[in-house]
């Protein structure tokens, strides 16, 4: 437990530090938070990076990890540094929280042979280590919260992102070759019990493996419902980031192939043909549109965001927790404010999965 003199170290530390670094204004035309790992090289090398570097610093929590949904490329307001309120601040690796902040620090502590950030870098690897369960899943909150949150969370990505970054840590590659030993052998172990954990989540129906549910129960393992209209299912989306990690795995096991191979074959039964999802306008609505399936016979495959455990049907529900077998029957809030058909299967088959069985042949 930090003491009093210990936090108000760090708090003047912090300041002088994000000072130094937000010397330089932020030039005109810059980038957006959304796109801050989606720049060129030299650019985390430059004025703009320091001076975002310098607003990430003060978002960071005390736990070492970030909130989510903060556009993190501007200072918080002093509304915010006061805020109490137990979901304002909370750390997170929910919608690419902590993740990306870890690598976005990396990048510019690396690229501008600054070790001024590599404290908050090494507090965010520390999150990421003592977040995971033992089981080698990870919770969406950590500190934990209440409610569906203490699930084993793949939904957007949230456990392949941690385990990428630590990925990249243990196998001693930039932006994170300065890494101490000692955190990248606990980073090693981190992504086995990861890796693990991922083979016994994936949910097997009449003796076949198919994919992943987008939340699994902490302690059973089992497929696991979260807000009132993600549902207990078979996933479209977060299953394919969870076979692209373990395709990035260099020399897979027996178990990790048959995964993968596993997953592959689910998602080329599972592709929808013949329809497309779009936004039509739709003025006497709310917001002027709608989102609707429309036939269309030279469509490419698409798949459901969820599939019903058991008779592999694409499945749907509003608010009301009421499974249904058709999109256009919930409720127009969440029909056109949720991604309930995904694309990302096709570029897994068509590119990556090839590409992956290339790289095993030779």
């Amino acid at each position: 437990m930090r003491t009093n003199d210990q936090c108000l170290g760090r708090l003047l530390v912090l300041a002088l530090l994000a000072g130094a670094l937000a010397a330089v204004p932020l030039a005109a035309g810059s980038v957006t938070w959304r796109e801050i790992l989606r720049q060129p090289a030299p650019w985390y090398g430059g004025p703009d990076a320091r001076r975002v570097a310098a607003a990430v610093l003060q978002y960071q929590t005390d736990s070492g990890g970030w909130p989510k949904n903060h556009d993190m490329t501007v200072p918080p307001s002093a509304e915010f540094l006061a805020e109490q309120a137990p979901d304002h601040r909370a750390p997170t690796i929910d919608n690419d929280a902590t993740t990306t902040q870890i690598e976005f620090l990396a990048r510019v502590t690396t690229a501008g042979d600054d070790a001024g950030l590599r404290p908050a870098i090494l507090r965010g690897l520390d999150y990421l280590l003592a977040a995971q369960y033992e089981n080698g899943g990870w919770p969406q909150y950590y500190p934990l919260r209440h409610g569906y949150y203490t699930h084993i969370t793949f939904n957007d990505d949230a456990m392949v992102n941690a385990l990428s970054v630590l990925q990249a840590v243990a196998s001693d590659r930039a932006p994170y070759a300065w890494v101490d030993s000692g955190r990248r052998t606990r980073a090693a172990a981190a992504v086995q019990r990861g890796i693990a954990c991922i083979l016994r989540c994936q949910v097997v129906v009449n003796g076949h493996k198919t994919v992943w549910c987008a939340q699994h129960d902490e302690v059973t393992l089992a497929p696991a419902p979260a807000r009132r209209y993600e549902m207990v299912s078979l996933s479209g989306g977060e299953s394919v980031g969870i076979v692209r990690f373990l395709m990035s795995l260099d020399a897979p096991s027996p178990e990790v192939v048959d995964a993968v191979e596993s997953a592959v074959a689910w998602f080329r039964a599972s592709a929808l043909h013949g329809i497309r999802w779009e936004t039509v306008p739709a003025p006497a609505l709310p917001g002027g549109k709608d989102r609707v399936v429309v036939r269309d016979a030279a469509a490419p495959p698409i798949w459901a965001r969820f599939y019903e455990i058991g008779s592999n049907r694409p499945i749907f529900s509003g608010r009301d927790s009421v499974i249904r077998y058709d999109v256009a029957r919930i409720e127009h809030e969440r029909r056109v404010g949720y991604a309930w058909y995904r694309t990302d299967a096709r570029a897994l088959l068509e590119r990556d999965y090839p590409a992956w069985r290339t790289r095993r042949k030779s």
